[in-house]
């Protein structure tokens, strides 16, 4: 008979305990070692989804970088453009693998004359020069696009300097602008050469250099200067200086006021530069925008990321030899710097 409901008047059954059971060691250890697991496994899936995130992100940044460098190319910025002044800086040394080389800075050119709405051209330096190679390949570019586009002027504009390397590109020019107190000129060229023969021998340093060609290992710093050797590399610094002085011959022409210390290796304020038809007259480069009635600037100047710079610098790390020794760039005296074409 069913006890269902219960007799209020009948006394209460105990109800039959339940049987629980705790889990042994044994089960405690595979309990703890799956949830470990399960954790462990979480934290990795975890790593591998920031790692993935973060690779997207560098991608993304990569075709956005991608995308605004081909919708903004100097010649659609040119072609959108009012009328203006088209810019290219030139700042620092003079080089491959530096802020002012050839191949960017003659991009740049290139298209600061095939904008439709650059109206003239400026290069706007500061810069103590640097390689004769990648100067005077500036300088044939611009003789080449100034003959190219007759109808667009070619000016430089020389900031706090404009010396050896930078004054042989400056010379390409149609016009010359400078500051009275600008550093101009410094034509000649130079290969820094030390000698430590003596100071190698008090410090039992011995050179134990190995060559294949009797002259390979010329201008060594501790070996006496051969005087073959040292007319050899005489004979090709005058070559190469006499390149630079055609260069400015060719571009000053009849302006030049020629005496013996022009192509020297002295350098002039932009005033002293002025009389001596090294530079045509004071200017920078709002008083040249205004003079030709313009409004505006377009900086035609190669920009680099980051990424540009680094992959630069890497690649031409490697690649310094005996070339890299001869430069056109402006000597300081006082602190016994490198300097170049002067």
């Amino acid at each position: 008979m069913s006890s269902w409901p219960p007799n209020p008047d009948s006394p209460q059954q105990p109800s039959t305990p339940s049987i629980q059971t705790q889990p042994t060691g044994k089960e405690w250890f595979l309990l703890e070692k799956t949830l470990l697991a399960s954790i462990e496994e979480q934290r990795r899936a975890r790593r591998w989804s920031i790692f993935f995130k973060g690779i997207w992100f560098v991608l993304l940044l990569l075709m956005f970088s991608i995308l605004a460098k081909s919708c903004g190319t100097e010649e659609s910025i040119g072609a959108s453009a009012s009328p203006h002044l088209a810019v290219v800086d030139i700042t620092g040394e003079i080089g491959e693998g530096k802020s002012a080389n050839s191949e960017d800075i003659t991009r740049a050119l290139e298209s600061a004359f095939k904008a439709s709405q650059s109206k003239a051209v400026v290069l706007n330096i500061n810069s103590p020069g640097g390689s004769p190679v990648e100067s005077d390949e500036i300088w044939q570019e611009m003789r080449r696009l100034k003959k190219a586009y007759p109808d667009k002027k070619l000016y430089a504009v020389i900031g706090d300097m404009g010396a050896s390397g930078a004054y042989y590109i400056a010379s390409a020019a149609d016009q010359i602008y400078v500051n009275p107190s600008s550093l101009v000129g410094s034509i000649g060229v130079i290969m820094p050469n030390y000698g430590v023969e003596d100071l190698a021998k008090k410090f039992g340093v011995e050179d134990r250099t190995m060559t294949a060609g009797a002259h390979k290992n010329m201008l060594s710093m501790t070996k006496p200067l051969d005087p073959f050797e040292k007319a050899h590399v005489q004979s090709v610094l005058d070559n190469v200086h006499q390149h630079f002085i055609s260069a400015v011959k060719t571009g000053r022409g009849d302006r030049l006021k020629v005496d013996d210390n022009t192509f020297s290796g002295l350098f002039w304020s932009g005033e002293q530069a002025i009389n001596l038809g090294l530079a045509d007259k004071v200017g920078y480069v709002g008083s040249l925008k205004r003079e030709l009635k313009l409004k505006d600037t377009v900086d035609y100047s190669v920009e680099h990321s980051s990424i540009d710079k680094i992959m630069g610098r890497l690649g031409t790390t490697m690649g310094q030899g005996l070339g890299s020794s001869l430069k056109l760039s402006f000597a300081d005296a006082s602190s016994k710097s490198q300097a170049a074409m002067q």
